[in-house]
């Protein structure tokens, strides 16, 4: 399978007035195959809409090289800079982006009349779009007497009427409802699999991400964090960032002293967890809420603080050290507030104390 999409030491550097020169995208080197579905995953300010925009020709490089389909289209070294229209891609935005003075047969024709396709052609084009996106006989149509899921699929139709080898999709469904969203992601994957494109899709939603794509990057700081599949980054993630980031996560700050933990706050009590080696000194160790087994005879002694019920699950939050530890169990596990319980680990990563100075970078850049 040929790479479609390939970065070289891409980057962006942004002066502000505030902030003076800020790296957006921080030597990007990355891959992505021709058919894949590949997400880039972050919070706002991580670099992922910088580096999408770059790919798509909005934003020029500071450094490096992006090649489409074989084709080098931008080269900070050798000058080289082609334009969005020459690059041959489908592009679909958060905004809906559709013109509301032309019916939807003018929305998806636009840009096979800017490229002077026969009236004949045009016609068969644009029909076969508005077949694949559910607005058959909608032609003469006006956006603004539709609704905002019909108006999302007028801009996937314009997109594929071009025939791109790949999409770009930039937050394309977090203008829409819980339910539109959820259907309209089995939609964007049925189209993938009908014309074979290769789909960039650019999201701050963890759950979309994990459902539409075939590998994902998480950004982070205008750095890449981690490349995998959604299940590789959810059951191993690289970074703390990465854990906290995919799924809920349930941190514990911890002191390691030779072959014991003990729990910050709590050097009475050793956690029942083994230690890897090499590792010593103040940790984090991080686990999801509901792979802790709260039980009542094994594992670390303690008490139920606070009791929540949940449409799938309960959730407890029970005191661990100075430090509150959620956990979540099946509605047939039940304890009352207040009661002892004990808590056994059967899954922790560990992860070094995060930087402040991280979480400081990680605002300020949500401000730019």
């Amino acid at each position: 399978m040929e790479n479609q999409i390939v970065l070289r030491h891409v980057t962006k550097r942004f002066t502000t007035k505030k902030l003076g020169t800020i790296t957006a995208v921080n030597n990007f080197n990355l891959e992505v195959r021709e058919g894949e579905c590949f997400s880039f995953l972050g919070p706002s300010g991580c670099g992922k809409t910088t580096t999408l925009r770059m790919i798509a020709g909005f934003e020029d490089l500071s450094e490096g090289e992006i090649e489409l389909c074989g084709r080098l289209v931008s080269s900070k070294d050798q000058h080289l800079y082609v334009p969005p229209e020459e690059r041959g891609l489908g592009m679909v935005f958060q905004a809906f982006a559709v013109w509301p003075h032309m019916n939807i047969f003018d929305n998806v024709a636009f840009p096979l009349q800017i490229r002077k396709l026969s009236q004949t052609e045009i016609r068969e084009r644009v029909k076969e779009a508005l077949h694949h996106t559910s607005l058959d006989g909608m032609e003469e149509v006006y956006p603004s007497d539709l609704s905002g899921g019909q108006q999302q699929r007028i801009a996937l139709a314009r997109a594929i009427v071009t025939n791109p080898k790949v999409m770009l999709l930039d937050e394309p469904l977090s203008n829409l409802d819980p339910k539109l969203r959820e259907s309209m992601r089995f939609e964007i994957k049925a189209l993938q699999r009908k014309f074979g494109f290769t789909i960039i899709f650019v999201t701050h939603d963890q759950s979309e991400a994990m459902a539409i794509s075939d590998r994902m990057m998480v950004c982070d700081m205008g750095n890449i964090v981690q490349v995998g599949t959604p299940e590789e980054l959810y059951n191993k993630p690289r970074t703390r960032f990465v854990h906290n980031f995919l799924g809920q996560s349930t941190f514990l700050h911890v002191v390691v002293k030779g072959d014991k933990v003990y729990a910050r706050g709590d050097m009475d009590q050793p956690l029942p967890i083994p230690v890897p080696p090499n590792i010593q000194g103040e940790m984090v160790i991080a686990t999801r809420p509901n792979e802790l087994d709260l039980n009542r005879t094994t594992g670390f002694k303690s008490r139920i603080e606070n009791r929540i019920f949940l449409t799938d699950t309960t959730q407890y939050l029970v005191r661990v050290g100075d430090q509150l530890l959620t956990i979540q169990t099946p509605h047939r596990i039940t304890f009352a507030e207040g009661e002892a319980c004990c808590i056994r680990f059967v899954k922790v990563m560990w992860y070094p104390e995060e930087d402040e100075k991280a979480a400081e970078e990680r605002a300020k850049r949500q401000t730019i």
